[in-house]
């Protein structure tokens, strides 16, 4: 698998010193990405959790989508497939359970948005279970997931158009006054795309140090893909989910969460057996998907109760991560199961 910068693999020392470089140059991009998606939902009259589905989730899963693309066209399926489901358990238990124990007060979720998206997650979850369930995810079988994403879309845009001329959810001057930070949509946009591209620099710099230093311990393809390679690429969702949820806009972090699910089941997956079909063993797939359909459903459980993201609710969310990546370990690692 290809990096952007070359990087010495055996170099444990610069291994780590870019490892802690990545951290921070993300954390400031994310900053970038996340007042710029927050201006941009606000000057365009567009509810934060839709941008955070559409825009914010292509931006942060750009780095799911490269790994599992190249990982698939280099014969790597172990982490292509491991990268894009890892990444869905990464975002919903660890992503977004960090986000709501540093947010400053409960996170509120939007009823009818949890019901649209979270069914349509659940869905197509299903969905690319099934079409795996045999180990292998066939070129035709990633169209057909890419064909469910432009349908995804084009419903998400009929969707915000009708309520637009339905005149709903319209901001006030003193809301635009709040949120947005001096300039127009043109420097928005700016800053929005210096966030992005913040974070895609940081993240192949990241990925390719965890790999590496993965590599040096010997750590099999299956557990890289799964825990090192789909943490690495889900940072930009883990950083914009602590800063939006910081700065008081939770919703937008819920937003990107569900984006980025959608968008791993859909756009990377479908992309990533498209380009190369995927086959794996079935020791992962019934692994990694059983531990994702899990953690899924609690996280949206935890949204349908009180529809509030309490502390608590944050702080069993990353708890079940703990639980999947210590049963990762053990499994593929410690005792030694083919992945």
């Amino acid at each position: 698998m290809s990096s952007l910068f070359n990087i010495p693999a055996d170099n444990i020392i610069i291994n780590l010193i870019i490892l802690a470089g990545s951290f921070y140059l993300l954390a400031r991009s994310a900053d970038f990405l996340v007042d710029g998606s927050v201006a941009l939902a606000v000057l365009l009259r567009i509810p934060k959790i839709v941008i955070g589905i559409v825009l914010v989730g292509f931006a942060t899963t750009a780095p799911e989508f490269t790994v599992s693309l190249i990982s698939a066209l280099r014969g790597l399926p172990e982490i292509a497939l491991g990268n894009a489901v890892g990444s869905v358990i990464v975002d919903d238990a660890f992503a977004l359970g960090l986000g709501i124990i540093v947010a400053p007060v409960a996170i509120a979720v939007d009823s009818k948005i949890l019901k649209r998206f979270g069914l349509f997650l659940v869905a197509i979850d299903i969905i690319a279970f099934i079409l795996a369930f045999n180990g292998t995810i066939d070129r035709w079988e990633g169209i057909v997931l890419l064909v469910i994403l432009v349908a995804y879309l084009l419903w998400v845009f009929l969707s915000e158009k009708k309520r637009r001329n339905a005149g709903k959810n319209a901001l006030l001057d003193d809301e635009v006054e709040e949120h947005v930070k001096p300039g127009g949509v043109a420097l928005q946009f700016g800053r929005f795309f210096i966030g992005v591209a913040g974070v895609i620099v940081a993240s192949d710099f990241l990925v390719e140090s965890a790999k590496n230093i993965a590599c040096i311990f010997m750590v099999s393809e299956a557990i890289i893909g799964l825990t090192i390679v789909a943490i690495g690429t889900s940072l930009p969702e883990i950083a914009t989910a602590i800063v939006a949820s910081r700065k008081g806009h939770g919703d937008l972090a819920l937003g990107d969460i569900l984006g980025a699910d959608i968008l791993n089941m859909l756009w990377i997956i479908g992309a990533a057996s498209a380009a190369n079909p995927i086959t794996v063993s079935l020791n992962m797939i019934f692994f990694s998907f059983p531990a994702m359909f899990v953690i899924v459903g609690s996280m949206l459980v935890f949204a349908r109760l009180g529809y509030r993201f309490e502390r608590w609710k944050g702080i069993v969310l990353v708890s079940l991560y703990g639980i999947y990546l210590a049963a990762a370990i053990v499994i593929f690692f410690i005792f030694g199961i083919e992945s």
